[in-house]
């Protein structure tokens, strides 16, 4: 990344376009074990928009689309989904002509226990028509290829009111990876997440342990409206064993986090309600 100036890139924006069709979103709620939504999207069902249409020429041996747009040619391999800031300002209903604007809010880099890495901040901004409805600060993360050798960082323990537990079969990796249109490979194949990216197993998705915690928590709270949602990625899980989700009420929300098979946060987060 020593040929990218940061300034040159911050304030960069694209606009998309798309159409809310509910067929999608009923097969969220079937992955998610639930009954499909009435007339509007779930929280975190924006991951469901918006998505690539690279054409296959154009896709690297990763499985994503080769950088280009307004992702900057940042020249390391790896990237990961490293958490969100996200706020639901108001419904989407299923059939709206949506619209996104992302703009790149923040670009660094700094050296880790995996050596070089590269943090890419896009806000996202979702409108029906006139109206904003969500805002989403993704960070992404950007790292050197390592190995299985890498020790996982720190881990930490909590304990919780209500938790759940999920059994992430690579059938749930594969179609949480079709809805999304996500052909990053290292979530449904195996000897490429082994050999060239130096996991231990199959890698779940940030954005799917995103979409648990929150469905987790609209099946305790189902009466409550979801304002706000942050959460940050710890650590990997790896579809070698089950793994818990897992909550705590707080006066305005929740804090959810879910733990990898040793009991360790992997992803945490904080619910905000509407008062």
């Amino acid at each position: 990344m020593t040929s990218i100036n940061a300034a040159d890139w911050i304030g960069r924006n694209e606009t998309l376009h798309d159409h809310v069709a509910r067929g999608p979103f009923d097969r969220l709620s079937a992955l998610l074990d639930r009954t499909p939504e009435a007339s509007a999207l779930p929280p975190m069902g924006h991951l469901l928009c918006f998505l690539p249409g690279a054409p296959q020429s154009e896709i690297g041996e990763d499985g994503h689309p080769k950088r280009g747009g307004i992702v900057p040619p940042i020249d390391l391999p790896m990237r990961m989904a490293a958490g969100s800031r996200v706020a639901f300002h108001a419904p989407v209903p299923f059939g709206a002509d949506i619209r996104r604007v992302s703009t790149i809010a923040n670009l660094t880099e700094k050296s880790g226990r995996t050596g070089r890495l590269a943090f890419l901040t896009l806000r996202h901004d979702i409108y029906a028509g006139e109206t904003l409805c969500i805002t989403d600060e993704a960070d992404i993360v950007f790292r050197e290829r390592s190995g299985n050798s890498d020790p996982l960082p720190p881990g930490e323990k909590r304990d919780a009111q209500v938790s759940r537990t999920i059994n992430p079969t690579a059938a749930l990796l594969f179609r949480f990876s079709a809805l999304t249109y996500n052909a990053h490979r290292i979530h449904y194949d195996r000897d490429y997440a082994i050999k060239e990216e130096g996991y231990p197993g199959l890698v779940v998705h940030g954005p799917l342990l995103a979409t648990l915690l929150v469905d987790h928590f609209r099946r305790r709270r189902s009466h409550d409206r979801i304002a706000t949602f942050e959460f940050r990625a710890q650590r990997p899980i790896f579809d070698l064993a089950p793994f818990t989700l897992n909550l705590v009420d707080t006066t305005s929300g929740a804090d959810v986090w879910a733990a990898d098979s040793d009991g360790y946060v992997a992803m945490s987060g904080r619910i905000g309600v509407s008062g």
